[in-house]
């Protein structure tokens, strides 16, 4: 009897450990971007029952940082791990979870217009994921994260973009003032900055995340709940600040956290869970 009971633990476990792997990741597919002239390479997530049902799921897109691509939020993220445990918990709702390849962009479009990244990403990489998949395709189901660069990202496409998004979610945000965005261009970033925003400060002026922000007209604010996350060790916490600080003075509902940790995958796997419950309640409020 005693045997017995430990096999119909063993199967139990077996059983739940199946169900747990059930969620599909395909990395670097792609697809053709005539916008860009080439490919673009992703990565998704499709939960565990996707195969299996006909419904429509809600889609987070899931940008990378500065020199990662379209793999790493699953190669070092362990993305699809805390993605099915998550929704196993019931703490997180069966999603998709796009990951775009974005090189060094800076997911904007190129000041000279030769990488038009931003324009691509929108008129065509988000079609083209609702045409391949059963993506829902309203705003009430989409959401937007990503990290350092990708967090950038994510705060700027919810700013340009903000009928597209029900939610935000930047962890680590590149987020430059004036100040810091000059030395950049100057020094660490000087190829790559001049290259992307060109010279003089109009087309940086377009994409800096917090003159946007202060400029914004507290009549017609944006209707996107976000999600703001980053470490006390971080040498990106002061662009973070800078950016809750605004967003209070406009009166944008936010959270904002700041957790012991720095700019590193340590912090970004842990930040991860809290990212995907925070969606799942923004999808099922909508």
């Amino acid at each position: 009897m005693k045997n017995k009971f430990y096999l119909y633990c063993i199967l139990c476990f077996l059983f739940n450990v199946a169900g747990y792997s059930q969620s599909t990741v395909f990395e670097s597919l792609s697809f053709e971007s005539n916008k860009l002239g080439r490919k673009v390479s992703y990565s998704i997530y499709l939960p565990s029952d996707y195969s299996t049902s006909k419904r429509n799921y809600p889609v987070l897109y899931l940008l990378h940082g500065y020199t990662d691509n379209e793999t790493n939020w699953i190669q070092m993220g362990q993305m699809k791990t805390i993605a099915d445990r998550a929704i196993a918990n019931e703490e997180a709702v069966p999603m998709i979870i796009v990951m775009p390849d974005a090189w060094d962009t800076w997911y904007i479009n190129q000041y000279d217009g030769k990488v038009p990244y931003e324009d691509m990403f929108f008129e065509e990489l988000i079609p083209y994921m609702e045409k391949t998949y059963r993506i829902r395709s309203d705003k009430e189901s989409r959401a937007i994260a990503g990290l350092s660069m990708g967090g950038y990202g994510s705060f700027l496409y919810s700013l340009h973009h903000p009928d597209m998004f029900c939610a935000c979610a930047p962890l680590s945000a590149a987020v430059f003032d004036d100040t810091v965005m000059e030395a950049r261009k100057a020094r660490s970033h000087k190829d790559l900055f001049n290259r992307l925003f060109g010279p003089g400060d109009e087309h940086w002026k377009q994409n800096n995340v917090l003159k946007i922000l202060s400029d914004w007209d507290q009549n017609n604010l944006p209707k996107i709940r976000y999600y703001i996350d980053c470490g006390d060790d971080d040498g990106l916490l002061d662009g973070n600040m800078q950016v809750h600080q605004v967003m209070k003075q406009k009166g944008i509902r936010h959270e904002f956290r700041v957790r012991d940790g720095g700019h590193s995958w340590t912090y970004w796997r842990t930040a991860l869970p809290e990212v995907l419950k925070f969606v799942s309640q923004t999808f099922c409020r909508s």
